[in-house]
């Protein structure tokens, strides 16, 4: 629901996550100081993660399953010898075994988990069984079957090791939980290991060096609030095409522009594809279609009077 005087944002903002908050409590706190009627984030982080978190304002949420559906960066710190139940530290610890190998044998350990594999995703995950999501069960205990999904680990590489800890860059497909990752080279290892540190770089084609903080955005706000021009914050956001760079487009005429807009499919001279973007004869973004048969229908369409 609309909050009062609420404002029709429109694009999206890199934020840089802090730890200790949910994504969706900072996603509430960002709408807020953006006086926005609607948002929504891309991929939520846990707590105990921090880094790139893409924040979608009005008609760009519509393609904010693109962002879910890219590949990722994260920088990872890992704690060898302890495991827990979460796969991370916060929580309860399961086992402890001595940590005895050499910085080569877990390179060589690590081959294993690159390119493309089977992943088991965790019990502390929000993937539904029977309507509930895994975690529920899993705070009661509770193992339920999980099905080992596939998943590409395109880059996979050990950057410092000190001890019992390592730090990892780990760039992967969507759907891959790095904590079980961590886990699962752990058990490989014989000594168990759980993620102590977690920071997101990279989602798509957005990357850390386009972050903004929250601290940055108070700031703005302060002044944006008292004075009720919102030109400065708003002037942060990017296009809401802008997380979908990489997919095809075609340029249509007016015509065929007002078909799409209106319902109705038109015929194109182009190949078969699921998703290609949408632009208007002046080259402006309106939406994502298909195209099957050399017809071209819409899937999702900006509401230009919300523009």
């Amino acid at each position: 629901m609309a909050r009062k005087n609420a404002r029709a944002v429109n694009g999206i903002l890199l934020l840089d996550k802090p730890l200790e908050v949910s994504s969706n409590g900072i996603l509430q706190r960002v709408r807020w100081l953006f006086q926005a009627q609607k948002a929504g984030h891309t991929g939520a982080l846990d707590p105990m993660a921090s880094g790139l978190l893409p924040i979608c304002f009005g008609e760009a949420t519509k393609f904010s399953q693109f962002l879910l559906d890219t590949d990722k960066t994260y920088l990872v710190t890992a704690t060898f010898g302890v495991r827990t139940n979460t796969s991370d530290s916060e929580g309860e610890i399961i086992s402890e075994k001595p940590v005895n190998f050499s910085q080569a044998e877990l390179e060589l350990a690590m081959q294993a988990f690159r390119g493309d594999i089977l992943q088991v995703p965790t019990m502390f995950s929000a993937l539904k069984y029977q309507g509930q999501p895994l975690y529920r069960y899993a705070r009661q205990g509770i193992e339920v079957p999980r099905d080992a999904r596939p998943i590409s680990i395109f880059r996979f590489e050990l950057l410092a090791m000190a001890g019992s800890n390592a730090d990892f860059i780990v760039h992967c497909s969507k759907g891959t939980y790095i904590r079980t990752l961590i886990d699962d080279l752990g058990e490989a290892l014989g000594c168990g290991a759980h993620v102590t540190k977690l920071h997101r770089t990279q989602v798509g084609p957005f990357d850390a060096a386009q972050m903004i903080t929250p601290l940055q955005l108070d700031e703005l706000a302060e002044a944006c609030h008292q004075s009720t021009d919102f030109t400065t914050m708003d002037s942060l956001l990017l296009p809401m095409d802008a997380g979908i760079v990489a997919m095809p487009k075609i340029v249509l005429t007016g015509a065929e522009q007002h078909r799409l807009q209106h319902g109705q499919s038109c015929q194109v001279t182009a190949q078969n594809i699921t998703a290609i973007k949408l632009h208007g004869p002046d080259d402006s973004f309106f939406g994502i279609g298909e195209i099957t048969d050399s017809i071209l229908s819409s899937r999702r369409l900006l509401n230009t009077a919300a523009l």
